[in-house]
Formats: C-alpha cells, structure tokens, sequence
C-alpha cells in the first residue's frame, strides 16, 4: 500500500502539521517520503528547484521528510482572487481561472492528473503521507471531490480523521464525519486523532472509549497543544485577525521593536513575517484598522492575490491614509510583493482587476501586470548581506524614478525592489528568513524609529527554529500516537469489515 490520506473534521483542524510531524518521523526511522495534497486552496505558496508553485504546506512538509519540494507534492493549488473567483495551477503552471461552479468541470480530468501523479510518488517512495482538504464530509461536493474521499477512493487509501478538540465538540465533529459519507467511504475510514489537547489526557478516556465504540474505530492518540507551533501557518484561521504573531521573545536591548502588518482581504505568504517575529524584542502584530498603526515604529505591507481590490480595502478602512503619515513622519515601511507594488505612485492591472489605479505614492515606481506570471529563485545581495528568495507576481515595475535605490542587487547584475528614505519595498518572498539581511533590515528600521535602546539579536537562524518545529512535531508523533498502527495503515491499507454507522 505505502500510503495513507490525513482528513479533518474543519480547517485548522492540524491536518498540515501532522502530516508534517509523520514525514519526519518516518524519515527519521530511515524510510524515503514524500508528502502529497491533490488540492490545495491557499495563497501561501513557494517555487520549486524546478520553477514551480505548489503550496507552502507541502514545501514545509518535504522539509520534514528531507527532500526537495516538487510540483508533484502539490498537483493542484487553487489561489483565490476574490470570492468566486481562483487562480487554477497545475503542476506548478497556472492554468486559467476558475469560478466555484466553472471548476467542478475540470474535475474528471485533473483527478487523473492527480492519481497518476501519486501513483509515481508511490513508486518512487518508501511512503506517502497525504493530506486532505478542509473537511471529506461536505457532502456538497463530494460527487467531484479529487482531494478527500474521491481520492482515497481512486487510490484505494487508508484515512484517518483529526479533530481539534481545541475548539469543542471533537467527539460530535469526528461521528458527524464518518455518519455523513456513504458505506464505501466509511470503509476506507480507519481510525481518528485528536489534536491540540490541553490538560490531562485521562479527563479524556470515558469519551475516546465511548467513541470508539459508537464508530467501531480506534482513536491512534491524542496529541497535545504546543506553544512553541506557530511557524509556516497553512489556513487563514491560524491567524488571527488583529493579534501578536508567535511568541515573542524579551529584547536583547532596552526597547522593543513594534511591527504592524495590515491582514489584507487576499493576503498572500503572510508567513513572510514570521521571520521578523522569531526575532527576540520584536513585536509584529497583524492590524485591521488605523489606530494600530498609532504606536508602531515600523509597518509591512504583506503580498496579495488581489493588489487592486486589496489596496481599495486599505482606503476603505482609513489604514492608507495612516500608512502615509506613518511614512510622513520618518518612520520605516516596508512593502512585499502586492505590498511593494501598492507603495508605487501607479498599477495598471489587466491581469486580475483590468484597471489603472493610484498607489500610495511612497516610492517613485510604477508597476504592469503581464499575463505570464514571474515564478524565480533568485540570488543576490541586499544591506550588504547575502540573500536568497522566490518570486511570484504578475506585477512588474514598468518605471522607475532616477531617486530610487535598489533593495536588491541581483547576482545576474540585475537590481530589484527599492529604497527611498524610510520607506523600502521588495516582489521577493522569503528575503526576511537570511539571518544576516534581517539583522541589517532591523537594524535599519529601528534606527528610522528611533529606537536606539533596541539591538537585534546576533544568534537568531530561522532555519534552526524551523527544523526545531519539525523535530518537535516528529517527536509529538512518536510520543503520542500509535505509531505502530500508523505502519500497519502505511503498510496494509484500510482494516477489512470496518462497519457503518
């Protein structure tokens, strides 16, 4: 068999870290693996060795297994623009646009692309780990599903259910689930997690017991809540709305460093910030309206899938009249990707908005959309610094002002993003995980507001806390689920006679 799909009762519910905290474990046992998700709907995404894009969960996942990410760990990755309306990429190229009811025909034919691409990765690879796709009981669209049970039918998978119990309600979402598909998915459903527990796992015996015996599966573990999980966030819940982003660490100076990131409608690789967050004495917080700009020294403009109707949000809420005074009064902004592109004096967009809009005329540059869209993994140089990133945008910048330096002096010659006074703007994705760039990008910002008591920290590796976060996830795996049932899943696929309820 080789393989076995990872479900959840809602979204959020740890499908994408518990694949990942399977993929180390199994890789650290000694065995090749591969993660997979045929469908992924998420505007956090990288580009592959290849020049792909697939989904950020999968390329954190391949981390965890220690191997490349591929276009072939993510077939399809749905990013969407609006509320109706998705970017389609197959196998790493964009492939059109789609609304909700336009896609259930492209459906048939991208399940095939979907099976025989895990067919090969099953070939290739000791194991598998998938993962689903919000939840396998929406029963609405279960006829053209190509990433739930419609794939563990077609490929013939072991499935196991995982619960949030952090939310309530765990032993109603995990029944609920297995009652609402039909006899022929319930027999490939072979047993339920619950995660991010808090307390003390006999409270929980009477009703893992009771469950167990009302579904006649077993429950493989309980995993329990983690403070130290909060990088490389895979679903917009993860997030919250006007909240602290990680954990952050006491200064290693006098003074904090406060950063505020407007969450944009269409955010997209909003986990570029993180990076800034796992800095000691860094406080970023993601903001929904003006007044949290009042106190911070320092403002991100996160990417978007939507630039356009993303910067028309900024207007709407009165943030873009306080992201200028913040600018205004000296004080450092930076903008990624949509959020570089939003800083210019113009966008004409017509890729995904086909119109012409003002920026917010920080930075004298104007941007155009191309239909082909940039995927890259440049290198370069940037604040004296060595630094790699990727690129994914339709935007360009179409002029630039003889005033404006660049951020990014390219190994090919090339230069990229911009610098004027305190504003600084970059389309490259990842530029803050170069340890040594975001001391010197700190550095920089603390300096233009002011804070003289701050001092970035000389020891932080972001690549150290990520391989941390993996290794902890392995850990929780081996600790707390039955891995033993896990390998007998892996290797023998679904138990016989499992019965319906």
């Amino acid at each position: 068999m080789n393989a076995l799909l990872v479900a959840g009762t809602t979204s959020d519910a740890g499908k994408s870290v518990l694949v990942a905290g399977i993929c180390r474990w199994l890789a650290r046992r000694g065995s090749e693996v591969a993660p997979f998700k045929a469908q992924n709907m998420s505007n956090n995404s990288v580009v592959t060795p290849g020049g792909g894009e697939i989904g950020r969960a999968q390329a954190v996942q391949a981390a965890a297994a220690g191997v490349e990410p591929s276009v072939r760990f993510n077939p399809v990755l749905l990013k969407p623009g609006s509320d109706r309306r998705s970017q389609v990429v197959v196998l790493g190229q964009v492939a059109g646009e789609v609304t909700a009811m336009s896609y259930r025909d492209r459906k048939a034919p991208l399940l095939e692309t979907v099976t025989s691409t895990l067919d090969g990765l099953r070939a290739e690879y000791d194991y598998v780990v998938c993962e689903g796709a919000g939840s396998p009981a929406e029963i609405n669209l279960r006829a053209q599903d190509i990433a739930n049970m419609g794939l563990a039918r077609a490929a013939d998978l072991p499935v196991l259910v995982a619960g949030d119990i952090d939310r309530g309600g765990v032993f109603a979402q995990l029944y609920g689930t297995l009652a609402l598909l039909d006899p022929a998915d319930q027999a490939l459903v072979s047993g339920f997690v619950v995660n991010k527990f808090r307390g003390d796992p006999a409270l929980l015996e009477d009703g893992l017991t009771r469950i167990s015996a009302l579904t006649g599966r077993p429950v493989h573990g309980v995993l329990p809540w983690a403070e130290e999980l909060w990088l490389d966030a895979e679903d917009s819940l993860s997030y919250v709305a006007d909240g602290v982003i990680g954990r952050p660490a006491p200064p290693v100076g006098r003074q904090w460093l406060r950063v505020a990131v407007p969450r944009l409608p269409r955010i997209s690789n909003a986990t570029d910030v993180e990076a800034l967050a796992a800095e000691p004495g860094v406080s970023v917080r993601f903001v929904t309206e003006p007044s949290r700009l009042a106190d911070a020294d320092l403002v991100v403009l996160p990417g978007s899938k939507a630039t356009v109707s993303d910067l028309d949000w900024l207007r709407e809420t009165g943030l873009a009249d306080a992201v200028r005074e913040h600018a205004a009064a000296g004080l450092p902004v930076a903008g990624v990707c949509g959020g570089f592109q939003m800083l210019g004096h113009r966008i004409t967009d017509g890729v995904e908005s086909g119109g012409t809009v003002d920026g917010l005329g920080l930075l004298d540059l104007e941007i155009g959309f191309a239909s082909a869209k940039t995927l890259g993994r440049p290198t370069g140089t940037a604040l004296g610094e060595s630094v790699t990133g990727y690129e994914i945008h339709h935007g360009a910048v179409v002029r630039r002002g003889g005033g404006l330096r660049p951020l990014v002096q390219l190994d090919t010659g090339e230069e990229e993003g911009g610098v004027a006074g305190s504003v600084a703007g970059t389309h490259w994705h990842g530029l803050f995980e170069n340890d040594g760039f975001r001391r010197e990008f700190l550095r920089w910002a603390a300096n233009r507001a002011g804070r003289s008591g701050f001092a970035p920290a000389s020891e932080t590796s972001f690549a150290a806390l990520r391989e941390s976060q993996l290794d902890l996830l392995g850990d929780l795996v081996e600790r707390h689920l039955d891995t033993d049932a896990l390998l007998r899943l892996l290797d023998g696929g679904a138990p016989a006679g499992l019965s319906s309820v």
